[in-house]
């Protein structure tokens, strides 16, 4: 982990997974190996842990770190059920999610995920695979285009956007961060003080074209799954779209299987919660949104697999 780069709310998210010396964890979001590195800091030699990631940046990096205790696997972590069967892993103390785009993505102007520098309009997470953001606005129909950075966006001038793309495209081919963000600034008249009218739309983009709630909607499941009796799922989200996915979810878990309404079933016929929510929400204090303000919007949340005898008596 280099000075340029300190994860958002790194010690509160390790210190969540209440580390054992001899426990396997998982780093399901390794980047550039901070949270990994804190982790292997608390493992005793008979400690392991998994890190995924499917940016072959992040592996490349991950590369210098020489620790027999860790394993370092590429690929996307809603392959994390089949990363631990292909190891022999049934269950884990804990996992760590850091969701979305990473500060080394962003900073890397050739990745294409800012318009702050002209650079092609990749915005892959793995550019290995999968069709670049320049491939899929050069065929998508306006339509779609619209419902993506109106969804994932949340923009309110999504309409108006598809249709410049859409004309514009048939002029020349929109192949560049630059050319992308100087459309939708001449497209957008009124935006957020201090805010590129860009931003919003890039954002969509982004999350659309890896799936990014998607993965995150998979690999849920497949935690609490893995996860043993008193083991931790600790995740870090950084968009109002990720966390209300991560709450929700937490918050059925801890609940357990609803009844439907007006209609009387027995408890025991209904499936007991298979969590129990750690703690409050945690948002970065004042002194780390002042070194990193993308650390603005980060929220960490923590829940804990309970036994079948905790859930059984809840």
């Amino acid at each position: 982990m280099t000075p340029a780069h300190v994860p958002v709310l790194a010690q509160e998210a390790v210190a969540a997974l209440a580390i054992r010396p001899d426990g396997v964890y998982v780093d399901a979001t390794f980047g550039r190996g901070g949270h990994s590195r804190l982790i292997l800091a608390q493992l005793g030699p008979a400690g392991r842990l998994i890190a995924l990631d499917r940016d072959p940046d992040a592996i490349r990096a991950g590369a210098a770190l020489q620790d027999g205790r860790l394993m370092l696997v590429k690929r996307a972590f809603s392959a994390l059920g089949a990363v631990l069967d292909e190891r022999g892993v049934a269950q884990v103390d804990g996992i760590l999610l850091d969701i979305g785009v990473s500060s080394p993505q962003i900073d890397d102007a050739a990745r294409g995920f800012s318009f702050r520098a002209d650079a092609p309009l990749d915005m892959r997470m793995d550019p290995e695979s999968g069709l670049s953001a320049a491939d899929w606005l050069a065929t998508a129909a306006e339509g779609e285009i619209c419902e993506v950075i109106r969804t994932y966006g949340e923009e309110r001038f999504a309409k108006s956007i598809a249709r410049a793309i859409v004309a514009a495209r048939q002029e020349d081919a929109i192949r560049s961060t630059g050319q992308l963000a100087k459309l939708i600034a001449a497209t957008v008249k009124r935006h957020e003080p201090g805010q590129h009218p860009a931003t919003r739309s890039f954002q969509a983009i982004r999350i659309y074209i890896n799936r990014e709630l998607e993965e995150l909607s998979a690999v849920l499941p497949q935690c609490v799954d893995r996860l043993q009796p008193g083991g931790r799922l600790a995740v870090i989200s950084f968009h109002s779209l990720e966390d209300r996915i991560v709450k929700r979810f937490m918050r059925d878990e801890a609940m357990g299987e609803q009844p439907p309404r007006r209609l009387p079933i027995p408890a025991a016929m209904l499936k007991p919660g298979r969590l129990k929510l750690v703690g409050r929400a945690q948002h970065a204090n004042d002194a780390e949104v002042a070194v990193n303000p993308r650390a603005r919007s980060a929220v960490l949340r923590v829940a804990e697999r309970v036994s079948a005898a905790e859930a059984g008596a809840r």
